[in-house]
């Protein structure tokens, strides 16, 4: 870019014939130290990027065989001759120079926008690392804590009151268990109950097409769904047949409850969400 300014020496080589070319002069040095101003910031930030990203060094250096190309192609072109008035070359240089000053201020823009996007990512990027952190300490004290209490059992073995506080909370658990599962019931009971018997029976059956078949509940299904996750983890599906209800299937995919198997459409496993 630098390669095609106008040379600051040469212009200013005018005769000084009136007070107007000397003013012209003046604010022609003026433009020239504005943009040898920027021209020197853009030169720290982009060092300052540079210290601060392995990305921006790599953008930099494109920017760089770009800028070389620039150069190498206004070497190769003839230079243009100008006018000797000096009005003239002075109105060339200011047009010349105002359009470096626009393209460094875009340019000085556009690298402190870059810089302020890499320093919102290294924030985030530094958030998730505290977390992960944080909770890696988590997990190591609760490793510890849990490898102390292994060994002091197997070293003392569990009492009698122990043992019997550990019936009393299965006892609890199965009592809450049965209490979750009969309000799911009569929630879904009362919810998603069964088409009628006579919505299937209104239409007359074909002498081809097969007698109806006994709908399960969405309670069964999910019955169903949970006892084969927890037997079989390793796989958990199972093939959905004439008993299940399309709607009710398609309900529970829509909401995120069951999956499909990638392979066979016609197969559901229950979501993982205890994992």
């Amino acid at each position: 870019m630098a390669a095609c300014l106008p040379d600051a020496v040469s212009l200013t080589r005018f005769p000084r014939g009136n007070e107007s070319q000397e003013e012209d002069v003046g604010e022609y040095k003026t433009v020239w130290k504005q943009v040898e101003e920027s021209q020197r910031k853009l030169m720290l930030l982009e060092k300052d990027t540079l210290l601060k990203s392995d990305t921006k060094h790599s953008l930099l250096m494109i920017r760089n065989k770009a800028l070389m190309d620039e150069y190498d192609e206004w070497q190769r072109r003839s230079p243009e001759v100008l006018p000797a008035e000096p009005d003239v070359l002075i109105a060339l240089g200011k047009e010349e120079l105002q359009k470096v000053k626009d393209d460094l201020d875009m340019a000085l823009a556009m690298v402190q926008l870059k810089n302020k996007q890499l320093e919102e990512d290294l924030e985030r990027e530094q958030q998730w690392h505290e977390d992960q952190e944080k909770t890696l300490g988590i997990l190591n004290k609760i490793e510890e804590e849990t490898k102390i209490q292994d060994e002091q059992a197997s070293k003392k073995g569990l009492s009698d009151t122990i043992f019997h506080d550990l019936q009393k909370k299965m006892l609890r658990l199965k009592r809450y268990n049965e209490e979750i599962w009969t309000a799911l019931g009569k929630f879904l009971q009362e919810q998603f109950p069964l088409p009628e018997k006579g919505e299937s029976s209104k239409r007359k059956k074909k002498p081809s097409e097969k007698p109806d078949v006994k709908l399960i509940t969405l309670k069964e299904i999910l019955e169903l769904l949970i006892n084969k996750l927890m037997e079989t983890p390793h796989e958990p599906y199972i093939r959905v047949n004439d008993s299940f209800w399309p709607p009710y299937v398609e309900l529970l995919l829509r909401c995120g409850v069951a999956l499909r198997h990638p392979g066979d459409p016609n197969r559901l496993r229950l979501e993982s969400f205890h994992m």
